[in-house]
């Protein structure tokens, strides 16, 4: 049913939601959009928990919705939102249940015209060294210990045990590691669910794909990025922390929700004195253990899916080898970036003329710091952060850099992919995986899937067009155009 509350066009790139839409709003909501695609936002309640995201005590600034915007839990996918860190509030369902889903990017020196003849055997063969699929798990099996010392270490616990290389871990968003977890405060159930899924690419959106460079935007920055000319091999990694994340957040979701009970059209809290418009947006003030749980075990969830994108890039560089005969680094097979795209992040930006600490909500959306920020590798600190979206397995996916314009009025925070504008369920009943694989196989595209149900649920036909949300995060300013990939093979669940 299409929404029908009230939304104006700022520019030509945004639309404003205004706080007295309804009582409780504590500020506006921006989507950015366009004309065209304004119309496909509005057509379910997305817009509704742009708003809704308003209500959340503590919120500073706008409650924001990027361009990729869909139906989320509680926050919709591609909402941002930052809340003050001493006076707000932390909400799961601002995070997500696959925290730390995030893209990965690892450029080659290698040209189309070298890999041509292989991409089958390519594909095939980081088909069988990646498991993947729905429920699929790991080639290794840890023990309650060592899955606590992911938790700790991140990435860095993959590259200690031979996955990876010690530079590795300077090109991933945190190092591959936020700091100060307690493995003790995470439940048995996840650790068992975690334990067997570490090195997984799992199914839904998830993918591996070898991708060429089709354009350049931006020569200075795709040279700093590795990002040389036309015709380059990229790889392309996009997973996250599976099962063992998705009880993270299950278990502390349950945890926050028991202490809301309805009151007419909202939820309220009597143990925090909080009042919410979903009881989805489940939340609670930072300083209460049970915000100190849910931020440790958030963590957590996060390392282990920096690590499980550790060991996907070594067994992709090895199956390379196997394939090429040569070594990963005689490649020239080094990681571009490693982006985060469902985390919550202890952060400072200015508001209102004032450097104010806050947590800013990424749930669906990208991290686009601008140039000069001690959080960007050293390399790119002069141009901006590396950010990545990744689209449809038809299509294209981009390289942007981050912008100052993006700290200034996005908490430095973009879209994360083209969006989805149909249901699962729904792209099941119009398409066939079978007939979509042959299509992208017309298109040169050759696809390897563990289950042709999710080809169809993954169809392209079911994405915004990724090319109009990055014009969108392009010409708002949020960040910029780099390069355009585009897929010879690919991996899915």
């Amino acid at each position: 049913m299409p929404w029908n509350g009230p939304i104006e066009k700022i520019d030509d790139y945004r639309y404003r939601i205004p706080s007295d839409y309804k009582k409780g709003m504590n500020t506006d909501g921006i989507i950015y959009s366009n004309d065209s695609m304004i119309k496909s936002v509005l057509r379910d309640d997305a817009a509704e928990q742009v708003a809704n995201v308003a209500s959340i005590k503590g919120i500073v600034g706008n409650s924001m919705a990027m361009p990729d915007i869909h139906w989320g839990y509680g926050f919709p996918i591609g909402g941002v939102a930052a809340t003050d860190a001493d006076t707000g509030v932390i909400s799961p369902g601002g995070v997500g249940f696959d925290i730390n889903c995030g893209v990965r990017l690892v450029r080659t020196d290698l040209k189309e015209q070298d890999i041509k003849p292989n991409i089958r055997d390519l594909i095939d063969t980081m088909f069988q060294n990646v498991p993947s699929g729905l429920g699929s798990k790991g080639r290794v099996r840890l023990s309650g210990d060592e899955l606590r010392q992911v938790m700790r270490d991140g990435a860095a616990w993959a590259v200690n045990n031979g996955y990876g290389r010690d530079e590795d871990l300077e090109y991933l968003e945190e190092n591959g590691c936020m700091g100060g977890v307690d493995p003790s405060l995470v439940s048995n159930k996840a650790v068992s669910r975690g334990s067997s899924q570490l090195g997984s690419l799992g199914a839904g959106n998830h993918f591996l794909e070898i991708q060429k460079v089709d354009s350049i935007f931006d020569q200075e920055a795709a040279k700093a990025y590795g990002i040389d000319e036309e015709g380059q091999i990229m790889v392309m990694i996009h997973t996250g922390s599976r099962g063992f994340g998705h009880q993270v957040c299950s278990d502390n979701l349950k945890e926050m929700e028991v202490s809301y009970r309805r009151e007419g059209t909202t939820y309220y809290s009597p143990k925090f004195d909080l009042r919410i418009f979903d009881r989805q947006l489940a939340c609670v003030p930072f300083g209460s253990k049970e915000a100190d749980r849910y931020i440790n075990g958030m963590k957590a969830a996060a390392n282990f899916a920096w690590a499980n994108r550790q060991m996907i890039v070594h067994w992709v560089r090895a199956s390379f080898e196997k394939v090429l005969k040569q070594r990963s680094d005689e490649l020239g097979m080094e990681i571009v970036y490693d982006v985060a795209h469902n985390i919550a992040k202890n952060e400072v930006h200015e508001v209102e003329g004032k450097r104010t600490k806050v947590w800013v909500h990424r749930k669906g959306a990208t991290r686009a710091f601008g140039p000069g920020k001690l959080e960007v590798p050293d390399k790119y600190r002069p141009i901006g952060q590396p950010v990545l979206i990744p689209g449809d397995m038809g299509t294209a996916s981009f390289v942007l850099k981050g912008t100052d314009s993006a700290m200034k009025s996005t908490f430095g925070s973009t879209c994360h992919g083209a969006g989805r504008v149909m249901s699962r369920s729904a792209a099941v009943r119009q398409f066939r995986g079978e007939r979509i694989k042959e299509q992208l196989g017309e298109q040169g595209i050759y696809v390897r899937a563990a289950s042709l149900k999710v080809v169809a649920e993954e169809s392209p036909d079911v994405y915004k067009n990724v090319d109009e949300v990055v014009e969108v995060a392009h010409g708002a300013g949020i960040s910029t155009k780099v390069a355009k990939l585009v897929p010879l093979g690919v991996v899915k669940g």
